[in-house]
């Protein structure tokens, strides 16, 4: 508890916050770059300075507190302002042909998104003069200056110090002048206190009020914690609380935010029984279509949903609603023939003209369905619109024709394209190849992989393996070998290469090749070995009478939960009987070491841990950047690593199909113990132990899924969840390894940065377990840190509304 010796201190104010003053422009127009979270830099320093006693005297306080504390919901809003595009549609090339909806035209009145919602309830405090002792205001007064120029830990120091006579009253007081003054910051380091504390008593204005202003700078986190505290609490956040949370979510790109804004429209209506706004419904909507077709697809439940509640609530149907709609159900596996016919008449109904977007859409739905009459008929409304023909359009007629058995007419639009668009794209490329390949016309084939390759556009391995699977089933072994190495000189093969390589070495006798190319599969961990492959190589060594071989075959698919053929297995019976071997049959799952190892360096580069607590089951949601292409390479290893904890591994694993960039492990108990360490009250933090179990191989993993080479070729390691004592214990362990690294905090992330000859250590222990075509996307630039040792990132720079931490393994540990 502070003495009366605090009258012996100013009161000098430290910072002042301007950034009230600054209203936060959230865009949540699609094409729009995604803007940083956090709107001002929110770092404070102490200094402290001597004055007489003579100038500490009661009115030098009233300037905290001129009027009662009643907050008006109208007057700091913020407001948010919207951009339209005159892009036409984003002809997205990935290896699937998908594209984004054209959403020039869609008025989703964004400038209007927080303008006017209900007020949330009044916070009444007194006044600072009301306060009958003396000695209390003084004190009150003192932390309202002090506690926004320390971070984390020395607020919650000071807090401690004060338990012995603060008071809710009192802390409230505090939150609500933060809060006047715009430091959202430290109202919220003083809430967080209260609520440990015995004698609190939720305040659901208080909390309202705060998680309304956390959302509207955009703190998502920090919103949502607040607003499970209210549910938890027994009661139903406001309107305008579920209003803001949807609009922080929506204004972030980080992976999982469009789900969570989803979560909470939904409960907003089913749970809270507000009606959202027609600006609310238009954003989440724009935000569903706004990415490609082929990850917009499974959100059309929930654009039907929206749809819906606009419709019921009687509010202005938009025109790209219903174009939305339309453009989500052509991208379904199943064409729901008689929902496109109603949104359809809707557009009639309400007098929107069918634009290309919707022809386009349309094209691709009767495409699918073979549709020969419904797709010329939409293509002759195309040519008659005076809109530019997309590729797309020439795409979907080539499919068509291909499923009705005309392959040379989806050649001649192929060649029509070309000469019309002046340009071909690899999309056209692939399914032209494909086409012609199904039908066996060598010449044609070969002379479109030629040119796909001259044209310097990729990916090429989808046109690879169209022409070796011709190839294989014309039995043309020698060209197929030669267009195994022609890939790959071209581009890096997949595993489908791989395997139908393998088992043309198979079916021409040349075992011994088969063996090599089986074993360079395995080393490889880009590539992989599957259960086409093992059962592959131990068919070849079963009929050579290579018993050695054939076993260490089966044990290696008993240790990956790989099916064994049944004629394989009938043969092998009797070999295993001899060695006295008993035949496995694998019904339990369980870790092997390398797969524990790396769950744990996976766990610390951010995978995440999803927990069924009544049923006391956990799983893994692995997740990979899309645009990365060192999680391009490592997401199939990983999905072979894992293979048979994979739910629902699908097709992608046997026949070559891409896998998705998030898939998850089945829920099971075996992950409790994980769930144990790396959670804590269904957060992420760091285990005690993991001192003892920073291998070489969950480092390489650690970096390989959550790390970054800098430009100057530095190592940085992301590190998600834990305390400052987490990450000291880490700092300490990469020391004992002989490497010293700084720490940076930024929000709820620390990166550790390991620097000129640590970041050449690091590399040294870890480049073992690096699969090998990351290394020279992931080994240190010798050349570069031999010029500058840290000129790539600032670790003296301040953060965004979190404490700077910058540290050496010896600070406080030794």
């Amino acid at each position: 508890m502070l003495s009366s010796a605090t009258s012996s201190f100013s009161f000098h104010h430290h910072r002042h916050h301007h950034h009230h003053n600054q209203p936060l422009i959230m865009t949540l127009i699609l094409n729009s770059p995604p803007l940083p979270c956090g709107n001002s830099k929110n770092i404070f320093s102490y200094h402290s300075h001597h004055f007489h006693r003579s100038s500490f005297h009661h009115h030098s306080f009233k300037f905290l507190n001129p009027k009662p504390f009643r907050f008006r919901s109208t007057n700091h809003i913020p407001s948010y302002s919207s951009s339209s595009s005159t892009n036409p549609i984003r002809q997205t090339l990935q290896e699937e042909d998908e594209e984004s909806l054209d959403l020039s035209n869609f008025d989703s009145d964004d400038g209007n998104l927080v303008k006017n919602l209900p007020s949330s309830p009044a916070i009444e405090v007194k006044e600072l003069e009301e306060l009958p002792e003396q000695w209390r205001r003084t004190r009150i007064a003192w932390l309202c200056k002090e506690l926004p120029s320390h971070n984390p830990p020395t607020v919650l120091r000071l807090l401690n110090a004060q338990r012995k006579w603060i008071n809710q009253e009192d802390l409230t007081y505090i939150a609500v002048h933060s809060m006047r003054k715009r430091d959202n910051e430290t109202a919220f380091r003083v809430y967080k206190w209260m609520l440990r504390q015995r004698w609190f008593q939720f305040d659901f204005a208080l909390a309202t009020r705060l998680a309304d202003y956390s959302g509207k700078e955009r703190k998502f986190s920090r919103c949502r914690e607040i607003f499970d505290d209210i549910i938890n609490k027994g009661r139903v956040p406001s309107e305008s609380t579920f209003h803001i949370l949807t609009v922080a979510y929506l204004s972030s790109s980080e992976e999982g935010c469009l789900e969570e804004a989803c979560g909470i429209y939904n409960r907003m209506i089913q749970f809270g029984g507000y009606q959202p706004r027609l600006s609310l419904h238009n954003s989440l909507f724009r935000a569903l279509i706004g990415k490609t077709g082929g990850s917009s697809k499974q959100f059309l439940q929930q654009a039907e949903f929206i749809f819906h509640n606009i419709k019921t609530s009687e509010l202005e149907i938009q025109k790209d609603i219903c174009a939305g709609l339309i453009w989500l159900h052509s991208y379904q596996d199943e064409i729901d023939r008689e929902k496109i016919m109603e949104l359809r008449e809707e557009m009639k109904r309400l007098g929107y003209e069918e634009g290309t977007d919707v022809l386009v859409s349309l094209l691709r739905a009767h495409s699918k369905e073979g549709d020969v009459e419904e797709t010329e008929r939409t293509w002759l409304k195309l040519l008659d619109s005076d809109a530019t023909l997309p590729y797309q359009a020439f795409v979907y007629r080539m499919e068509v024709y291909s499923k009705v058995g005309e392959p040379m007419k989806s050649l001649d639009i192929f060649r029509a394209m070309q000469e019309h668009l002046g340009f071909t794209t690899f999309v056209a490329y692939n399914k032209i190849i494909e086409v012609m390949s199904k039908t066996e016309e060598i010449e044609i084939v070969e002379t479109l992989v030629e040119e796909f390759i001259t044209s310097s556009l990729k990916p090429l391995v989808p046109a690879f393996i169209n022409l070796m699977r011709m190839y294989s089933r014309l039995n043309m072994h020698g060209e197929l070998e030669a267009a195994f190495f022609r890939c790959l000189e071209k581009c890096i093969p997949n595993r489908t290469i791989y395997n139908i390589y393998l088992e043309s070495l198979v079916k021409v006798g040349n075992f011994v090749k088969a063996s090599e190319i089986f074993n360079r599969m395995q080393c490889d961990g880009a590539i992989g070995v599957n259960s086409r492959a093992c059962n592959t190589i131990l068919g070849v060594y079963l009929l050579c009478g290579e018993n050695d071989e054939a076993e260490k075959v089966y044990d290696l698919m008993c240790k990956k939960k790989f099916d064994v053929e049944a004629l394989l297995m009938e043969k092998l019976g009797p070999i295993l009987s001899l060695s006295k071997k008993v035949i496995k049959k694998p019904t339990r799952l369980n870790l092997t070491k390398e797969q524990r190892e790396i769950l744990i360096g996976l766990l610390l580069g951010g995978v995440q841990i999803e927990s069924d607590e009544e049923r006391k089951v956990h799983a893994i949601q692995f997740e990979f950047n899309q645009e990365s292409s060192v999680h391009s390479a490592l997401k199939r290893h990983i999905h072979n690593e894992y293979h048979e904890w994979v739910k629902d591994p699908s097709k992608a694993d046997e026949e070559g199909e891409e896998i998705p960039s998030k898939f998850s492990t089945t829920a099971h108990t075996y992950f409790g113990f994980y769930a144990d360490q790396f959670l804590s009250k269904g957060k992420p933090t760091i285990p005690k132990l993991i001192h003892r179990w920073l291998s070489p191989r969950v480092l390489a993993y650690w970096y390989m899924y959550g790390g970054h080479r800098t430009s100057s070729g530095d190592i940085l390691l992301k590190l998600k969840g834990g305390n400052r004592e987490d990450v000291e214990r880490i700092v300490k362990s990469l020391k004992a390894m002989s490497l010293d690294c700084r720490v940076k905090k930024k929000g709820r992330v620390s990166w550790i940065g390991l620097f000129g000859s640590n970041s050449l250590g690091f590399w040294k222990l870890t480049e073992t377990y690096i699969l090998d075509n990351l290394k020279d996307l992931l080994k240190p630039d010798v050349e570069s840190l031999e010029l500058d040792e840290d000129q790539d990132i600032n670790f003296d720079s301040e953060t965004d509304s979190e404490e700077y931490v910058s540290e050496q393994a010896d600070s406080k540990t030794n």
